[in-house]
């Protein structure tokens, strides 16, 4: 074949760290804006960013050269620098851990519309309840002493 098709989709998620609700309502949306802008500096193709105080969902496309784990080491580092500098919040930081899974290009309207529904979503749901959905829906193993 004489050149690459991909469709790479990927739904993020990650934590602050020991789940600390530090991700402000009142700048929420611009933390949001920055992670989008992260993945398109890392050639990366942002769907949608969304979550709560302590957590945040990204849907993204990536290319075949890109690695997860540095697409999601540079950007944890990175939004944590602008939380620090930006948002004078020198406590901050992310988990170090992640959750990634992959996304059908026939479920990416819904996995968006999820996303964008974060909010609304955990007036009925713990995050913790909603990981452990998504674990056990994408069939990956884990041991609860070292999920949190």
């Amino acid at each position: 074949m004489p050149s690459t098709h991909l469709s790479l989709h990927y739904h993020l998620v990650f934590s602050t760290k020991s789940r600390h609700p530090f991700i402000d309502s009142e700048w929420r949306q611009r933390l949001h804006a920055y992670l989008g802008g992260c993945l398109k500096t890392l050639g990366a193709i942002p769907e949608t960013v969304g979550g709560t105080e302590d957590h945040v969902h990204l849907l993204t496309g990536l290319k075949a050269i890109h690695r997860l784990a540095d697409v999601l080491r540079d950007i944890k580092q990175t939004s944590s620098e602008w939380v620090h500098n930006e948002m004078k919040e020198k406590r901050f930081a992310w988990q170090e851990g992640y959750g990634a899974f992959t996304v059908s290009s026939s479920n990416v309207a819904t996995v968006r519309s999820y996303i964008e529904a974060q909010e609304e979503h955990h007036r009925r749901k713990s995050f913790q309840e909603e990981y452990r959905e998504f674990l056990e829906k994408h069939n990956i193993l884990f041991d609860e002493r070292y999920l949190w």
